[in-house]
């Protein structure tokens, strides 16, 4: 096996030890986040950050990279409260990817890519029409991370749109039925495939 310690992966070459440290942790969600200006300006971005908070309240959070420069999303949900997750699937996951080019703020995502924007229920964010599942959300609150001066942001579910055959008797999504991506490291997109569900597990005898 090839082993980096500490001292190593922090003498690495920049682009060699970023690839490697965003590809160790695993397959990540593969999310479109869509966000509205107070000035009405679309903004739409991809994030491989999103993760399940709680169930009660329905929390989910992302990580914001340090706003020593401006972050479009991040400013959008600070001044507006609200934004959407949507899912990337096989159909829409190069333009997915270019929303991570640094546009200037006048320039929505939207504009720029095959995606499309569609509101529901007077939410006042965008979301990306034609994505399987499409998360309301609320902002709630947030965390400085002191290591490394990124933000864990916290929003709380207000509405959920899902395509039905994804839907399971039990509330279970499945999520292959849908061709959701998921991202490995920060390009390396794949389609995962549900293998088995196990039942729920107690100690053996």
């Amino acid at each position: 096996m090839a082993y980096f310690n500490l001292k190593q992966i922090q003498e690495l070459e920049h682009l060699y030890k970023i690839n490697l440290i965003n590809s160790c942790s695993g397959f990540k969600s593969a999310n479109l986040i869509g966000t509205k200006s107070t000035k009405g300006q679309e903004n739409v971005a991809v994030f491989s950050s999103v993760t399940h908070i709680g169930s009660n309240p329905p929390l989910l959070g992302f990580f914001c990279r340090p706003t020593t420069v401006t972050r479009h999303t991040y400013d959008n949900i600070k001044n507006t409260g609200v934004y959407t997750i949507n899912h990337i699937n096989l159909d829409n996951f190069e333009d997915a990817h270019h929303t991570s080019a640094k546009y200037d703020q006048s320039i929505s995502e939207f504009d720029m890519t095959g995606l499309e924007s569609e509101y529901k229920d007077n939410c006042k964010a965008p979301f990306v029409k034609g994505a399987p599942i499409q998360l309301e959300m609320k902002f709630v609150e947030e965390y400085l991370i002191k290591a490394n001066n990124t933000i864990l942001v916290i929003g709380e579910i207000q509405g959920l749109h899902i395509n039905g055959d994804l839907l399971q008797d039990d509330g279970f999504i499945n999520l292959s039925k849908a061709n959701i991506a998921a991202i490995n490291g920060l390009d390396g997109y794949t389609i995962p495939r549900l293998e088995k569900r196990l039942e729920y597990q107690r100690p053996r005898k």
